[in-house]
């Protein structure tokens, strides 16, 4: 088992070098960041001498290896825009990000993994076709597209919910929270369903065809013709069985909507990492840029760990292989 999770940490240490390649090379020809820092009256002078001060005149290889150790020391360096410390601001930003994640996989799930075993144990039945149309639209839907028109439903046909913002929040240390107050709670649930919807319509499909798979195995079929109770059947054996790669899309699904939640937070002007990301390309503010595309790289290779950890608690088979 050591060696396995060995391996596994090796192979995300060169996935993170990857990204962080990535990342310097993508930004490293956006633009001029000091053209963006400056005013046009400033002299060509004064723009070289910040140009040195910025090392932006050094080789590339020596920038790319002051980057690594910047990343590995969490030096995340100052914004050009702001000034700021970008360890500050990402901080400032994840928490509305992290629970906006958080409530709409729980959202997912909650409505996905039970939808997904009845669409799976009823398959011929109306409300099972009826669940599956629904859920092929859902994912078929662009994510502006569903947060335009739950805006357009809730916010300002009904007026029920607000539109923008986080509303009112709980300061605990450095943390701001939506998760204490009514208001922060209305402000949460339409982004919230925005990303909850795409995310429920995979876990749904995965849950009811890995059932599906699982139920048509032998030894299934050996247990009904035991005559074994249902319940047993479907919930401890064959949803059992489906835990493996439904721990997977979720791992992945949770890396996913922090990554990909630019949009949602964009539509919702939620101001987290995405509207951050969003700003940054704006204004050419590159070691923003850069320390995001690193930091939600990082993300997803700690969530994968974590499932590879998760494998071997769930499945004894993968336990067994790795142990001998």
């Amino acid at each position: 088992m050591i060696s396995l999770l060995a391996g596994r940490l090796a192979q995300s240490i060169f996935v993170m070098l990857a990204v962080a390649a990535l990342a310097f090379a993508l930004f490293r020809f956006v633009g001029d960041p000091v053209a963006q820092m400056v005013g046009q009256e400033t002299a060509i002078e004064d723009q070289e001498r910040l140009r040195e001060q910025l090392g932006l005149n050094d080789p590339a290889p020596v920038q790319f290896l002051r980057f690594l150790g910047d990343m590995a020391t969490a030096d995340f360096g100052y914004s050009y825009r702001t000034r700021q410390p970008i360890g500050e601001m990402i901080l400032s930003r994840l928490p509305a990000t992290l629970e906006l994640a958080f409530v709409s996989l729980i959202i997912s799930l909650l409505i996905g993994v039970p939808a997904g075993i009845y669409t799976a144990i009823h398959p011929r039945r109306a409300a099972s076709s009826a669940i599956l149309l629904t859920t092929l639209a859902g994912i078929s839907a662009p994510t502006f597209v569903i947060g335009i028109g739950l805006i357009t439903l809730f916010g300002v046909q009904l007026g029920w919910l607000p539109t923008f913002g986080r509303g009112e929040t709980v300061t605990l240390g450095w943390w701001k929270s939506n998760l204490f107050t009514l208001d922060g709670w209305r402000s949460l649930i339409l982004p919230a369903l925005t990303l909850g919807v795409y995310q429920l319509t995979l876990t749904l499909r995965l849950v009811r065809s890995e059932m599906l798979e699982v139920m048509r195995t032998d030894y299934l079929k050996f247990a009904v013709a035991r005559g074994l109770d249902w319940r047993a059947i479907h919930y401890r054996h064959a949803f059992k069985n489906t835990l493996a790669p439904v721990v997977t899309i979720v791992g992945l699904q949770f890396g996913g909507v922090i990554a990909f939640a630019v949009v949602t937070e964009s539509v919702f002007q939620w101001p987290g990492m995405g509207l951050l990301f969003l700003d940054s390309i704006r204004y050419v503010d590159i070691p923003v840029m850069s320390v995001y595309l690193v930091l939600i790289g990082f993300l997803f290779v700690l969530v994968n760990l974590v499932v590879d950890i998760l494998y071997l608690v769930i499945d004894p088979r993968i336990r067994a292989r790795a142990e001998g």
